[in-house]
């Protein structure tokens, strides 16, 4: 490659950088202290992936999701998961129209660009395997009929880990939709004390002035998918998949999706820091949030601990083996 074609790449991806440094400090502004999981959920959009937020209620889900949303210019729809909720509830349902004498489709809440489903294992399983379509294929089908969903599009879905009364689990096939399940946790003390002074977060959501567009968001995505991915990377991804595959204390290994997603994944990140090509890093950082909602240890299936013992697994495979150089 010319000297000067490296040089315009460099300064293309230097570019590229500064637009999501803006993007990760916009956001920053109403999540405070939290960086590590506004990196999880922007590299999550960069990989066309679905975020999973596990956490107790009041920790900033759902600003996270609006936050996202108004950062990149784009439509956000919140959805509430209840036990009464139905499938044409989310995805639409045709409607008789008297003048043209034909049913029409109007389209539900779905059919945004950020997508936040609000508890959603508090809806039966019928209703949460409504979103399996939209997620996996980015469309959906009604009577016959399918219609493509808006573009980017991201569902960011919620649950509370501490209570089980009234709930459905997410089975397997929904969870393993999920590219990433991460947790927020709780603020540190400096940044909670300012958001004590300033208490009206929902306000500053609104005043968030985007800073990318959906296209630009679009055009990343694709530039994503071509990040150079060695051998040596590919090697290291599916010793580390094999291992949780063969390994004594799962049930459950991670299926050729997650291998998938964990590529995807680590590319995105990769571009996210400004570089064309992964490193081991880019894929040790993300076996958690990728592969722990995957695998299922066989001590048990939603037991207290169940989550724990998938990342200790997962720490200990990781230790067992070699880092490509």
């Amino acid at each position: 490659m010319a000297v000067s074609s490296i040089k315009k790449k460099e300064k293309g991806l230097d570019k590229v950088r500064q637009k999501i440094a803006a993007l990760h400090q916009n956001i920053g502004r109403v999540i405070k202290g939290k960086p590590e999981v506004i990196s999880l959920a922007i590299i999550t959009l960069l990989a066309r992936g679905h975020l999973l937020i596990e956490d107790a209620p009041g920790v900033g889900k759902t600003i996270l999701a609006q936050g996202l949303a108004m950062s990149i210019h784009s439509a956000f729809q919140r959805i509430q998961f209840t036990s009464d909720l139905l499938p044409s509830d989310i995805l639409g349902v045709p409607i008789y129209n008297p003048h043209t004498g034909a049913f029409e489709f109007k389209p539900g809440p779905i059919f945004t660009n950020i997508v936040l489903v609000d508890e959603i294992n508090r809806t039966s399983p019928k209703t949460q395997s409504s979103l399996l379509e939209a997620m996996n294929e980015f469309q959906v089908s009604v009577d016959g009929q399918t219609y493509p969903l808006p573009q980017p599009f991201m569902v960011v879905a919620t649950q509370n880990p501490m209570e089980y009364q009234g709930t459905y689990p997410l089975p397997e096939s929904q969870l393993d939709r999920f590219m990433m399940r991460t947790h927020m946790g709780y603020p540190p003390l400096a940044e909670e004390k300012e958001i004590l002074t300033h208490p009206r977060i929902e306000e500053e959501v609104k005043k968030l002035e985007p800073v990318l567009t959906g296209q630009e968001v679009i055009d990343m995505q694709r530039l994503a998918d071509e990040i150079r991915v060695e051998e040596e990377i590919l090697n290291y991804i599916m010793a580390i998949v094999t291992a949780t595959r063969n390994a004594d204390n799962l049930r459950l290994g991670i299926s050729p999706r997650g291998a998938l997603f964990l590529m995807r994944a680590a590319k995105a990140k990769a571009f996210m820091e400004g570089r064309d090509y992964c490193i081991p890093d880019d894929v040790k950082s993300l076996v958690i949030p990728i592969l722990a909602h995957r695998i299922i240890p066989a001590s048990g299936y939603g037991i207290d601990g169940y989550h724990e013992e998938a990342e200790r697994t997962l720490l200990e495979i990781l230790d067992c083996i070699p880092v490509p150089l």
